[in-house]
């Protein structure tokens, strides 16, 4: 749900998402486009003050045209609600807008994105982080951080601390809620959900 909201000259911010949005269903910026079944783009209020970019779409969120709807987000909204952060709250989005997929007989197995094709889409997280203007932007993965920071990083490296941004407001990084999905031990499992939910947690109150 987008939420109405008006920047300091009296311009309406819905509007303008509403065009960008329309836009971004036509791009054609790299090739995913050619067979993705749509564009999923970001939602969420405008006014958010905290924004989530996970790295693509997957191929639930493909079909449903919607951000975070497949396992992964089950595991983000989980992990959110632990740390105490609304998702009707924030803004959500990816750092590539079209699913990038291997086929295999009837399943469509997930590639990674490639630096041309975060950099195609890095116009489309720009002009979204221009209107919504959030104050904490959290990046989840490495594809979401080297879209947020403009160069290659590592989790490690960056996790779970305040990052001032050059555009304004503060970084965060974190993993992506589908590396628990692949871990086959559940007790190492548990302890990387907590020290997710901590992430989380540390990126909402360094915003207050």
């Amino acid at each position: 749900m987008v939420r109405t909201a008006r920047n300091s000259i009296g311009g309406n911010i819905e509007t303008a998402w509403e065009a960008l949005r329309a836009e971004a269903a036509s791009c054609t910026r790299c090739h995913l486009y050619k067979h993705a079944t749509q564009t999923v783009f970001g939602e969420g209020p405008i006014d958010a003050r905290m924004m989530f970019v996970g790295e693509q779409p997957g191929d639930q969120e493909d079909l449903a045209g919607r951000p975070f709807v497949g396992p992964a987000g089950q595991i983000f909204d989980k992990a959110i609600g632990a740390a105490g952060i609304d998702r009707g709250r924030v803004y959500v989005t990816n750092a590539v807008k079209h699913f990038k997929f291997e086929p295999r007989g009837k399943r469509r197995i997930h590639s990674k994105p490639d630096a041309g094709e975060i950099q195609a889409c890095r116009w489309w997280y720009e002009q979204e982080r221009l209107l919504v203007k959030p104050a904490m932007t959290v990046a989840l993965g490495a594809t979401a951080a080297r879209q947020m920071l403009g160069k290659v990083v590592t989790i490690s490296g960056t996790r779970g601390k305040a990052i001032e941004l050059a555009e304004g407001g503060l970084g965060w990084v974190t993993i992506h809620p589908s590396f628990l999905l692949r871990m086959p031990d559940k007790s190492r499992a548990e302890d990387e959900f907590a020290a997710f939910v901590e992430d989380l947690r540390g990126a909402a109150k360094a915003v207050g």
